[in-house]
């Protein structure tokens, strides 16, 4: 799968407000085979609902299919997994080198530089979700 392709899932509409469909996808048996399922929020359990642009007039019951672009997949990786760890090792190489704190303080403050990065990811995630935002369209 290319970097520019949709991540599709299909799901129910559950209800629609102000140009979102409330949509609920249900896990199936092809989740197991998609390449993109580490990164996918569908395949951690059964059923998942989200919020989804509407590109069309839909009502709760209709059918649809999710979309979001691969490549907004491998950034959500890296903003909620790998940017946090090299925050953690740059805290942690910082104060080693920097301090004569003990191991079990500069360990201690290394896992508050993490809480501090998602920390500030909530104070933005408005401006992520706008970025981050999925498109349902009829099936």
């Amino acid at each position: 799968m290319g970097m520019d392709e949709l991540i599709k899932h299909e799901g129910i509409v559950v209800s629609t407000r102000e140009g979102l469909a409330h949509i609920q996808i249900v896990q199936t048996s092809a989740c197991s085979a998609c390449k993109a399922k580490s990164m996918c929020m569908s395949a951690e359990s059964q059923v998942k609902e989200m919020d989804a642009v509407m590109t069309e007039p839909m009502e709760a019951g209709d059918k649809v299919e999710v979309l979001v672009h691969e490549k907004l997949a491998w950034k959500a990786v890296l903003l909620a997994y790998i940017l946090p760890f090299f925050v953690m090792l740059a805290v942690l190489a910082l104060l080693t080198a920097c301090t004569d704190l003990s191991e079990s303080v500069v360990g201690t403050l290394s896992l508050c530089g993490i809480a501090l990065y998602y920390i500030g990811l909530s104070i933005f995630r408005h401006r992520l979700q706008k970025e981050f935002s999925f498109t349902a369209r009829k099936l």
